[in-house]
């Protein structure tokens, strides 16, 4: 593979991998190249984002890699996280939403495991609406965040407790809880259409 093409697989994982990043041995993991090019990539991305017109730049926390916005463009990132939600949620989000309100609290890997997919974006539309929250951190390797649902999650959806759910039955495999989550989330839909 040549330079230019790891350096795209490099940014497109950094990309991929959101808030958590990725350290330099696992990026070489991955792409199955020694830590020293790995190191020599992150520099060369790095300059490229430094020395051209970009909105993005990387970020190295301890030995954690992040691709982050600009802060000399924060003002405009404060203008949008101002600007009123209007527009619907995604099925996605509403379908993490269903399974972070049922199997709360769960981390994000739990949930794609669920979900069979990635589902940092719709976490972090979950989190900028404010209907889920941290609620602490898993015990065991790299303490993964735990996320449940929020008192605005309540309010948005007219509920006043978590009871108020529908009860899953129980004794459910896999594919009863995704089937349940996909009524959830379409109930959800419902309620939203009904409130915009």
């Amino acid at each position: 593979m040549k330079i230019t093409e790891l350096k795209a697989v490099v940014e497109g994982l950094l990309f991929a991998s959101g808030d958590e990043g990725m350290t330099v041995k696992q990026l070489s993991r991955i792409l199955e190249i020694n830590v020293t090019t790995v190191e020599h990539l992150l520099e060369e991305l790095k300059y490229d984002y430094d020395h051209t017109e970009r909105g993005i730049m990387i970020m190295q926390s301890h030995q954690v890699f992040h691709l982050t916005t600009k802060p000399e463009h924060s003002i405009y990132y404060k203008k949008l996280l101002e600007t009123p939600q209007t527009s619907r949620m995604s099925q996605a989000a509403l379908e993490t939403l269903a399974i972070i309100a049922y199997q709360q609290p769960i981390t994000r890997t739990e949930i794609e495991e669920i979900r069979g997919v990635k589902s940092d974006r719709s976490v972090q539309t979950l989190l900028s609406r404010s209907l889920i929250e941290e609620v602490g951190r898993r015990e065991g390797v790299g303490r993964p965040i735990l996320f449940g649902t929020s008192r605005e999650f309540l309010t948005y959806f007219g509920l006043t407790s978590l009871e108020e759910l529908p009860p899953l039955p129980e004794n459910m495999d896999q594919e009863d809880i995704e089937h349940e989550a996909d009524l959830f989330f379409e109930k959800f839909n419902e309620i939203e259409s009904d409130i915009k």
